[in-house]
C-alpha cells in the first residue's frame, strides 16, 4: 500500500470519527443522562415508584410511563412532599419548581436547575442566520411534546444555569450570581476573599459553591 493510499484511509477514518462524535453529541436539558428508578413521596406518606428525570428546560419533574414522558399534574404537585432519585433528593419551591436538597444540617442549601434551549437559526440575508426567525418552528416543537424527549436534535443548543437557595436561619433567599453570593457575606469579607483566592470557585460548578458556602458557614464557629 503506497503513501497516498494510507493518507486517504487516515483522512476517511478521521472524518468518520468526527461525524460519529457529532451524531452522539449529548445536549443536557435533563439533569440525568437517562430516566432512573426513583420514589415519589406524598404528604400523606404514600410512596410511589417511578422512572424519573428532571427537565431543566421546562423545570418539571418528568416520569416515564410505558415510554411516554409526562410531567406531574397539578393535583400531584399540590400533594407532593419529596422526590428521591438515586441518592438525590428534590423538593418543591412554592409548589411549582423543583430544587435539589444539597444540605440541611446547620443550614439549608438547595439548587434549582434551569436552561434555555436555542433552536437553529434560519438563513438570513447576506449569509447570516436569525435565531428569532425560527421561533414559530420552536413553539411547534415544544407544543408537540418533543421537549420532553431525552435527546435534542444536534442543531439545537442549550444554555444552562443554576440558582442557589440558602437559609441559615434568616429566611430562604436565592443567589443567581457570584456577586449576589459575595454580597451575602459582606460581614465576613476577609474570610470570603481568603477562600476564593486559595480555591477556584465557579458559580456553575455546584461542588465548588457547596465548598465555599460550607466554609463560610462553619469557619470560626
Amino acid at each position: 500500500m503506497n503513501y497516498k493510499s494510507i493518507l486517504l484511509i487516515s483522512l476517511i477514518s478521521v472524518c468518520f470519527l468526527a461525524s460519529a462524535q457529532m451524531r452522539i453529541k449529548e445536549i443536557y436539558h435533563y439533569i440525568l443522562p437517562e430516566f432512573t428508578k426513583g420514589t415519589v413521596l406524598m404528604k400523606d406518606g404514600t410512596r410511589n415508584p417511578a422512572l424519573l428525570n428532571y427537565n431543566a428546560a421546562t423545570e418539571e419533574m418528568i416520569f416515564d410511563q410505558n415510554g411516554q414522558k409526562l410531567a406531574f399534574a397539578e393535583i400531584t404537585l399540590n400533594n407532593l412532599d419529596t422526590v428521591f432519585v438515586q441518592d438525590r433528593k428534590f423538593v418543591l419551591l412554592d409548589n411549582k419548581k423543583f430544587a435539589e436538597v444539597i444540605n440541611q444540617e446547620g443550614y439549608k442549601l438547595l439548587v434549582q436547575y434551569k436552561c434555555w434551549i436555542i433552536p437553529p437559526g434560519k438563513p438570513a440575508p447576506f449569509g447570516g442566520t436569525s435565531q428569532t426567525s425560527s421561533a414559530t418552528t420552536y413553539s411547534s416543537w415544544i407544543g408537540d411534546g418533543q421537549i420532553y424527549q431525552l435527546e435534542l436534535p444536534d442543531d439545537f443548543k442549550v444554555n444552562s444555569s443554576v440558582v442557589y437557595w440558602f437559609d441559615n436561619g434568616e429566611g430562604l433567599k436565592s443567589f443567581s450570581s457570584m456577586g449576589q453570593l459575595k454580597k451575602n457575606y459582606n460581614k465576613q469579607k476577609p474570610l470570603y476573599n481568603k477562600y476564593t483566592k486559595e480555591n477556584k470557585v465557579d458559580f456553575k460548578d455546584i461542588e465548588s459553591i457547596v465548598g465555599l458556602i460550607h466554609y463560610m458557614e462553619t469557619s470560626g464557629q
